[in-house]
């Protein structure tokens, strides 16, 4: 095993899109393992715009990443030593290992080792955060109902994409909104959902017109902005808004303005609520067992974008933001 560990760690806090340099790659020594402690071997990394949130030097669901800290994933690795009784060399686990090719982790804090016969990767993806966002936000807080009209937008992401086939599963209506004609495609002819809107190259606003006559009842929200205005100008009575991220606006340095069509809400009897996956925690054997299910039947399917190599992590993570990636973004080390 070798002495020495590659890493990326925190350099600048980005001021709007991040940046490589804002990132230094370097190697430190790999500790000892201590009584209680299990060092892993990273295999895959998962990217997430949540990460984006995590380098700002402000108060969140979790604390920020510190200038000079190892930058902060969840992935899959694979047990090299373990002073810790619940694991042993070879096992697969889950857990916040970093952008590193090594961690040493307390015992305690690692996820449950991974299940025999299930693709390693999928514990990141649509039976992990990703999918199990989807699946608490669309069926809690949207709770569609047959024949309601569902829109999600960044539907050709890894979250947006199980979304809105659980949707489908409920007998809605199903939207998808999603940037470009190959993801728009892919979305009506693999993903289940109804109609997709690029909103690259078509008025969003009068595409759901179109779409939805009777107006949208559940709206799932990955994006925010223009397109989230869109939606509020054409809810139908009693809509659910489920308020899952707002990446058009991560990297803005300015915050832009508030949704004009905010005060249709109230004309419409409306709910906006968001929502944070941690919520759930106690729910995750739940959710993970009916996706399950429903991956392994064919009625939900998932894309992976996998990169290469630890040397390209900050890349990996700007394609979130350019819109490069289809479904889950992942890094293979």
């Amino acid at each position: 095993m070798p002495e020495m560990n590659r890493r990326w760690t925190l350099a600048a806090r980005p001021h709007g899109m991040p940046k490589e340099s804002d990132f230094a790659f370097g190697e430190a020594p790999i500790p000892p393992v201590g009584d209680g402690h299990v060092l892993v071997r990273v295999l895959f990394l998962s990217f997430d715009p949540t990460q984006r949130g995590w380098l700002e030097d402000r108060p969140s669901y979790l604390p920020p990443v510190q200038l000079g800290e190892v930058m902060r994933a969840v992935g899959v690795a694979e047990v090299v030593e373990s002073k810790h009784p619940g694991f042993a060399r070879g096992d697969l686990v889950q857990g916040m290992f970093g952008w590193q090719d090594y961690a040493l982790i307390p015992g305690a804090l690692l996820g449950a080792k991974l299940r025999a016969g299930v693709p390693p990767t999928w514990s990141l993806g649509v039976l992990g955060v990703t999918g199990l966002t989807a699946y608490f936000g669309m069926l809690d807080l949207g709770k569609p109902k047959a024949g309601e009209s569902v829109v999600v937008s960044g539907a050709a992401g890894a979250t947006g994409s199980v979304a809105g086939q659980i949707a489908k599963l409920q007998g809605a209506h199903v939207v998808g909104i999603a940037g470009g004609p190959a993801k728009c495609a892919w979305l009506t002819k693999e993903a289940h959902f109804d109609a997709a809107i690029d909103y690259k190259h078509e008025d969003v606003a009068a595409r759901l017109r179109e779409l939805c006559p009777k107006g949208i009842d559940v709206y799932f929200d990955n994006v925010g902005g223009e397109i989230l205005d869109a939606v509020l100008g054409q809810i139908a009575q009693r809509a659910r808004i489920v308020l899952c991220g707002s990446i058009s606006n991560y990297n803005e340095v300015t915050p832009p303005p508030g949704p004009r069509n905010l005060r249709n809400l109230v004309a419409q009897r409306g709910r906006m609520e968001g929502f944070i996956i941690l919520d759930y925690v106690a729910r995750f054997g739940e959710g993970v067992a009916k996706l399950s299910e429903w991956v392994r039947s064919g009625a939900i399917v998932h894309l992976e974008d996998v990169q290469h190599g630890l040397e390209n992590a900050p890349r990996t993570l700007l394609r979130l933001f350019t819109g490069a990636n289809t479904g889950k973004q992942l890094l293979e080390l």
